[in-house]
């Protein structure tokens, strides 16, 4: 049972429209800067084993995972078949609408670490997401969460376009309390400087209880 204290209107949207439209279109780019890319591969290669089965949701054509990390498989879950086709980090794929079926596609404990990488804004079901996570992930898998300050604004859901960057650590760490299956929470604000402007990357993270 959802015992959240969010309501329905903190998950709507500027374009409500179908999601499949919006995602029709490959978009071949990266969404972030190479500042903050780095600062996500640093991340990645701290949390996520070594060899490990990744699952890497709300997936593109860029995984942002470094080379080091050898993982035995990274399956990407996406909305466009041709970014997950070009993505030459991943060994297998699926497209999958995660605001039209939250539960994911995957057996039990099918996987080893889990990330979502500058996406979780767009989840209208983040609580459900959230659960079906843990039940797609081992004991003691990490499922990291990064984030910019970059979005689609007509498909990010209200509540995020509220907040500020930091709340919105809050607001994630807030998915992984309320879906339950988890421990060991942690915000942080991993952002590499450079001396000038660059995209800003936080994380929230936790482990399979």
């Amino acid at each position: 049972m959802d015992d959240s204290p969010f309501k329905p209107s903190f998950f709507e949207r500027e374009d409500e429209s179908d999601d499949a439209l919006f995602y029709a279109l490959p978009r071949m780019v990266a969404h972030i800067d190479e500042y903050a890319i780095e600062a996500a591969r640093r991340l990645y290669r701290e949390l996520v084993p070594q060899g490990a089965r990744l699952l890497d949701v709300m997936s593109s054509r860029y995984s942002h995972l470094p080379e080091e990390l050898a993982p035995a498989s990274v399956v990407g879950l996406g909305m466009n078949l041709e970014e997950l086709q070009a993505n030459p980090q991943l060994t297998a794929h699926v497209v999958h609408d995660l605001n039209r079926e939250p539960r994911l596609p995957f057996d039990d404990g099918a996987f080893d670490a889990a990330v979502i990488t500058v996406s979780v804004q767009y989840l209208t079901r983040p609580v459900e997401v959230f659960r079906d996570l843990a039940r797609v992930l081992v004991r003691d898998a990490p499922l990291v969460v990064t984030y910019s300050n970059r979005m689609f604004p007509a498909k990010a859901v209200r509540i995020w376009r509220a907040l500020d960057d930091r709340d919105r650590a809050t607001l994630v760490a807030s998915y992984f309390r309320y879906s339950g299956g988890w421990r060991d929470v942690v915000m942080a604000d991993v952002s590499i400087e450079s001396g000038g402007y660059h995209d800003p990357l936080y994380a929230v993270w936790a482990y399979r209880a």
